[in-house]
């Protein structure tokens, strides 16, 4: 099976992980705060704090955002359940605003004339988590300038955009958005096999994203409320978590940082060669503005119809290409229509999920395999125009 992602492990990166295993620390070493550094000098970014997983991530920056119960936070209904679970986890509400059908990120004509009638009922969100879907950036400059203008913090969801870049800075640069957060799962621009961070240019915010990933617990004599002399001397102040990522992880992913930029330039090329010899089927790509440049974590196609994407779907697995469909939209999820959510919602987004593929794209993805890809889509297509 072609799988649609797959990680990149070379022996580097095993001399890195078996490194730390033979060392003194497997948690709580040195390979945690080099990580964060490499990434936060990689993104041009301030503050970088590692974590578990992005959706740990998320769940820290709504709480250092002080999202709690009443609150509101708006996100994309395209994009993994975390990006809207992390707000619920903190016992906020939770809306959507509409995807823009070229690029699947949020649209922001809708987010203003949402953010209009938001004013209006005067019930605006806390935060706004846009999500750079399939590694290509939102329009962050737009955000932030909404943002501004009606008062609510951004959370930039890059899980799938580590490398990408917004008007020639690297994304998680803290230009635009408070708090950027990336994943690194194994399907992503470089792995930590489970993992997440997230950056902000706010020391402040910095700190308590530190604090909140460890139980809350602070070792700074400056923050505590008892302050003592005693080295060994801690204190919980805030309700915290255990969302700490190992020495193992993180030199993991310290080593596979090293390639990043060789595992994009083979990303685009993969990307640029389906554009090209797929020009001509009957098949949408997602666009992409000039001043953005994509991760190129997910490569979408879009079919005619919810019919064709399902026998295009069949068709592809049955030839062996793992074929995905990223995301139902997570307002369609059981869990989010008991909340009063139901189909004609969010109308673009539903009309995306009913003709999107995911087609594979990882470093690994040779030409001889991109080749019958190209070759079953084709066929598989031109069956589904017959139907």
């Amino acid at each position: 099976m072609i799988p649609y992602g797959r990680q990149s492990i070379d022996e580097s990166d095993i001399e890195a992980v078996v490194e730390v295993l033979r060392s003194d620390w497997l948690t709580q070493g040195p390979a945690g705060p080099a990580f964060e550094q490499s990434v936060a000098s990689y993104c041009g970014a301030r503050h970088a704090v590692a974590v578990s997983n992005a959706t740990a991530a998320l769940h820290l920056a709504c709480l250092a955002l002080g999202v709690g119960p009443g609150d509101l936070v708006w996100t994309s209904p395209i994009s993994f359940v975390a990006s809207a679970n992390c707000a619920r986890y903190c016992g906020a509400d939770v809306d959507f605003v509409d995807i823009d059908p070229g690029t699947a990120n949020i649209c922001t004509t809708a987010l203003e004339e949402k953010l209009h009638a938001a004013s209006v009922a005067r019930r605006i969100p806390k935060v706004l988590i846009p999500v750079d879907f399939a590694g290509n950036p939102c329009d962050q400059r737009k955000i932030r300038e909404l943002a501004d203008a009606y008062g609510f913090a951004i959370i930039d969801d890059a899980s799938h955009a580590l490398g990408a870049e917004y008007e020639g800075n690297k994304i998680g640069a803290g230009n635009f958005a408070d708090i950027t957060v990336l994943s690194f799962h194994p399907v992503k621009m470089v792995t930590t096999a489970e993992g997440g961070m997230a950056l902000t240019a706010n020391a402040v915010l910095a700190g308590k994203l530190r604090r909140l990933r460890t139980h809350g617990i602070t070792r700074t004599r400056d923050e505590m409320e008892f302050p003592s002399s005693d080295e060994w001397r801690y204190e919980q102040i805030d309700l915290g978590f255990n969302y700490r990522m190992t020495d193992v992880q993180a030199a993991l992913g310290n080593s596979q940082m090293r390639r990043l930029n060789q595992f994009l330039d083979i990303r685009r090329r993969i990307a640029n060669s389906y554009r090209e010899q797929l020009a001509h089927v009957n098949l949408r790509f997602l666009d992409q503005a000039e001043d953005r440049c994509s991760s190129h974590h997910l490569f979408v196609v879009r079919l005619k119809s919810a019919c064709a994407r399902r026998h295009v779907y069949n068709k592809m697995r049955s030839a062996g290409i793992g074929v995905n469909v990223h995301y139902m939209p997570i307002h369609l999820q059981p869990y989010y229509r008991r909340l009063g959510f139901t189909s004609g919602n969010f109308p673009a987004a539903e009309a995306y999920y009913d003709s999107a593929l995911s087609i594979p794209i990882f470093p690994g993805l040779t030409p001889s395999m991109q080749e019958t890809v190209i070759r079953e889509l084709k066929t598989a297509v031109h069956e589904a125009e017959r139907l």
